[in-house]
């Protein structure tokens, strides 16, 4: 029991790695025994994120992407599954949003968010996914509450998670029999450089408060325990599942009004 959770050997790539919830998850992944790729399009980001995984004793590999290029998604999994020599952990992580009404949303905006959120992703599970045949692995999608309910003035990013649900429960099924098991986690409200700002107003702070039972927001530490988890022995019958990370807001009900 003692060794479930550990990932010692392992071999991990993370995208969105430089900051937030992609920062703290590989950091987690490095404290608990894995060697951790990091991308990014921001090195010297990543380059912050890395001495937190070399802190934790293990092997960081710093790979400067922007995965909304063509070919971006495998030709990063293939550095990384030759930088580690191999790959059993994918988390994707890196994401966009764009806030305007929906009537106002333009082509270029919508591509925005789509092609990172939910293509890029795509592809970066199913070049990860090519690599992992022979051995298995875990492919851990980071998506949103908004999965659930919908939000005013950002219907791509929406659209983009609750494209993401689907596509985690059909990478699921379809790459089961070679042992890839395929997750998602929703958080809630996460205290990140991409939400301070947003937080940093009093009314939004209390009202995003007052829809969590636990009364406290998040930190990007409580997604990094659902990753451990979802990546480690411990989950080795968990797959198509998408864990909410939330304080406990959409077990209250869920929505916002702004």
């Amino acid at each position: 029991m003692n060794n479930l959770f550990s990932l010692e050997g392992k071999k991990a790539l993370v995208s969105g790695a430089g900051r937030g919830i992609g920062q703290g998850i590989a950091a987690a992944l490095a404290r608990q025994g894995a060697d951790v790729a990091l991308a990014s399009r921001s090195e010297a980001e990543l380059e912050q994120t890395a001495s937190l995984v070399r802190a934790a004793g293990t092997r960081a590999v710093v790979l400067p992407v922007d995965l909304r290029q063509p070919d971006a998604p495998a030709q990063l999994v293939e550095a990384a599954v030759s930088a580690l020599g191999g790959l059993d952990i994918l988390v994707t992580s890196s994401g966009t949003i764009v806030r305007k009404p929906a009537l106002e949303m333009t082509d270029a905006d919508w591509e925005t968010v789509i092609g990172l959120n939910l293509k890029a992703r795509f592809f970066l599970a199913k070049a990860a996914a090519e690599s992992m045949l022979r051995q298995g692995g875990s492919i851990i999608h980071i998506a949103s509450l908004s999965n659930f309910f919908g939000v005013p003035n950002q219907a791509s990013y929406v659209t983009g998670n609750g494209g993401i649900g689907a596509m985690t429960r059909a990478q699921a099924i379809e790459w089961a029999p070679y042992g890839i098991r395929v997750n998602a986690i929703a958080p809630g409200t996460i205290v990140t450089g991409q939400t301070l700002g947003l937080l940093s107003n009093p009314e939004v702070r209390a009202s995003r408060l007052a829809k969590i039972p636990l009364n406290r927001l998040g930190e990007p530490e409580d997604c990094a325990g659902a990753a451990v988890f979802l990546a480690s022995q411990a989950a080795s019958y968990v797959t198509g599942h998408i864990l909410v990370v939330d304080g406990g807001w959409l077990a209250a009900g869920g929505g916002l009004k702004g």
